[in-house]
Order: structure tokens, then sequence, then C-alpha cells
């Protein structure tokens, strides 16, 4: 009987403005919550219609904090001095996408993505690197932005999304070496300290924007955590490019 009651308190006072209810005084309290169970005796789907406009409020709440972070973030976003770019350089509509090379939902969205690139021509890519599945996520991490420098990023970042098994050292060597990259200058490149800073800035803006998981993809003022079917991308690209006037 006490969760019901709880709930029941938890609903009725969602129908009392804050103000109103900490003015109120414990005897009062009690007077609405009493009136409150009661009518909930008369219609249950009371309770259920305040906890589904709690949810929505909630729900209301964090998307306009999303949008907040992404515009305060924008330029860390969108304008990040060499960030690895796929699609169309100059595009219109800019789709970053946080990743891990050892996600298995990120290996799923990749066909998705490079669909959506090939189908919509105005579309930026800009993908950020963020390791948070242990230490091979990192080494792969720090091997793609060691091959950025050979201007081998997008080839070596396809190969390890379509890769089956974990990107330790070893593999990490042999698939570089199948796309030509100079090993011994990757490997050492991937210790460099302005690798880690990259990484560690990528870390610092998925936790302003309150990144939990990746994929996370923010495409216009929305932030869509996971992974979406084509369909959805292409919708929430064509919301984005009408709402920047194109």
């Amino acid at each position: 009987m006490i969760r019901p009651f709880l709930l029941a308190l938890a609903a009725g006072l969602a129908f009392v403005p804050p103000a109103i209810s900490q003015g109120l005084s414990p005897e009062q309290r009690r007077e609405v919550v009493e009136v409150l169970r009661d009518a909930l005796k008369q219609d249950p789907t009371i309770l259920r219609d305040a906890l589904m406009a709690l949810e929505q409020a909630e729900a209301a709440a964090k998307a306009g904090a999303q949008q907040a972070a992404i515009r305060a973030q924008a330029e860390a976003l969108y304008r990040t001095a060499g960030d690895p770019v796929k699609g169309n350089p100059q595009g219109a509509v800019t789709v970053v996408e946080f990743f891990d090379a050892r996600c298995g939902y990120c290996k799923q969205m990749e066909p998705v993505v490079d669909q959506m690139l090939r189908r919509q021509k105005d579309v930026r890519l800009v993908l950020k690197d963020l390791p948070i599945l242990g230490p091979n996520s990192v080494l792969a991490s720090r091997a793609l932005l060691a091959a950025q420098r050979q201007g081998r990023y997008a080839e070596l970042h396809d190969a390890l999304m379509k890769l089956r098994e974990e990107p330790a050292e070893p593999v990490l060597k042999r698939e570089a070496e199948k796309l030509g990259l100079d090993w011994a200058r990757l490997r050492r490149d991937m210790d460099d300290p302005a690798v880690g800073r990259r990484l560690e800035a990528n870390s610092r803006l998925a936790g302003a924007l309150r990144i939990e998981g990746t994929p996370a993809l923010v495409i216009g003022d929305a932030l869509v955590p996971g992974a979406v079917d084509l369909a959805t991308l292409e919708k929430l690209v064509a919301e984005a490019r009408e709402k920047r006037g194109g």
C-alpha cells in the first residue's frame, strides 16, 4: 500500500504549481493528497496522465538543455581545425558523429551513414573519435588520428568499422599496411601528445553535450543517441536543411 500512496502523492503534487505547493502547511498538503487519493479511486487514469505529463516535461527539459549545449559548443562541434570529414567538405548541412571503433552499434550505423552521404550530396560529416570501450578503443582512435597525418583517415576508418575482431596492435598494423600506410611512422604518431589532446577534447565536448554512449549524432539542433535507420537519418537531415533555409 505504500507504493501506490507515494505514486498518488507524486501525481497529486504534479498538479499543484510549485510556488503554491511550497506555501502549503503540512495539514493543507495532507488535505490535498487526501482529495487526490479519493479522486484516484474514482478515476485511476489520473495517475497515468500525471506520470505521462511528468515524463513529457522531463523530456522537453532535457531536449532544451541539449539544444542550448549544442549552441554553446557550436565552434568545437562544427569548426575544430583538423577534424576528419567525409562527404561534401563544403556541405550546407553538417552532421557530427561521435563514435568508437569497437562499438557494434557504430558499425551498424556505418553503411547507413555512407548511404546517406551518397544520396545527400550537400552533407558534411564530421567524425569525432570517442574511445569509451577500453584500451583497444583508445589504440584504434590513436591509429585513426595518426593515419590522418598520412592522408588515410577515411580508408582506415572504413576498414576498422568493417572489422569483426579486436583492434589490438597487431591487427591495426595489418590493416594499416594493407592500405599502404607507413606503420613505423604511424606507430610513432599514435604516441604523439597532440593525438591524446585531440581525444581529450572530444571527451570534454561529449561531456558538455551529456553524451552517454556511441554512436551519437548531432544534426542541426538535435542530439540523436544510438543507431537510427536511413529514413530517420534523412528526415533529420531534411529538418536541419529546412531550418537553415535550404
